[in-house]
C-alpha cells in the first residue's frame, strides 16, 4: 500500500494542519521535518491536494514563501485570495515574508539566527 493513502499518515499531517493559526502559514518542508521519518515535502503536498473540509489547506505553502496551487484552484490563486483575507501579505512577485508568518509548533521554534527574511 502507498503510505501516503493511509489514513493514519494523513491523519498526523492534517493533525498539525489544524493547529495552524488564522494568518500564518507552514511549508510542506517543515510538516515533513515536524512530522519525521516516512515524511517528505513532495508527499505532504500529495496529502494536502486531498485534505478534507475543516483542515486550512491554504496555510501550507512551498520553502520559498509561494503558494503552489495558482493554477490548480478554481478561482485561480484561491489560496493567496485566502491567506490574504486571513492577513497574509504578499509582494508584488507573489511571496509572503516567511519570517513574520510562518509558525512553528511549540518545541520546533526556530532560533534566533535561523530566520531569514524571503521577502526581499
Amino acid at each position: 500500500m502507498n503510505i501516503v493513502n493511509d489514513k493514519t499518515y494523513r491523519d498526523r499531517v492534517y493533525s498539525v494542519v489544524r493547529q495552524i493559526p488564522v494568518g500564518r502559514v507552514m511549508t510542506y518542508g517543515q510538516l515533513a521535518i515536524i512530522l519525521g521519518d516516512g515524511y517528505t515535502a513532495r508527499t505532504v503536498g500529495y496529502v494536502m491536494h486531498g485534505a478534507d473540509e475543516g483542515v486550512p489547506w491554504q496555510r501550507v505553502m512551498n520553502s520559498q514563501g509561494k503558494c503552489s496551487t495558482g493554477r490548480l484552484t478554481i478561482p485561480i490563486n484561491l489560496q493567496q485570495e485566502l491567506l490574504e483575507a486571513e492577513g497574509v501579505v504578499f509582494n508584488a512577485s507573489g511571496k509572503c515574508d516567511l519570517s513574520k508568518f510562518q509558525w512553528f509548533p511549540e518545541g520546533f521554534e526556530p532560533e534566533e539566527e535561523e530566520q531569514t527574511s524571503l521577502f526581499e
